[in-house]
């Protein structure tokens, strides 16, 4: 109970700390947390998957359409992630989305640069692979 107590607490305060960081996206990070808060237990702890996790990483990537909504989902999510520290399983949350079934335009990395994505002509293309090519 102890446990869960403090997870709500964590994600409250991602919620209250990221927040604030929009810039022409209207995803606030109060939704993205909402979304992946049932996914915690099984990125910090290990066990099984749960469906709820699963519906939201869903719901979170189709909301997230446009190019600065998942740059800000990013964001909150690399926020998030931090806030979690060590406890967080890189090797889970990386591979979330696959788990889930949901086919996300990035890597899941808390080392990506979420300004460096660009939807161009449909096509998700990585910003860095574009500029040598200029």
């Amino acid at each position: 109970m102890a446990g869960l107590v403090k997870l709500a607490c964590l994600v409250l305060a991602c919620m209250i700390v990221a927040g604030p960081i929009t810039s022409k996206a209207a995803l606030s990070c109060g939704t993205v947390n909402t979304n992946v808060a049932a996914c915690i237990g099984y990125l910090t702890q290990g066990g099984p998957l749960p469906r709820a996790c699963c519906t939201g990483v869903s719901k979170l990537n189709s909301i997230a359409r446009t190019t600065p909504d998942r740059q800000q989902a990013c964001r909150c999510l690399k926020t998030a992630a931090s806030a979690l520290g060590s406890g967080l399983n890189a090797g889970r949350a990386a591979g979330l989305p696959k788990a889930c079934g949901v086919n996300v335009p990035f890597p899941i990395s808390t080392s990506i640069n979420c300004n460096g994505y660009r939807e161009i002509s449909s096509v998700r293309m990585k910003l860095e692979w574009i500029i040598p090519m200029l």
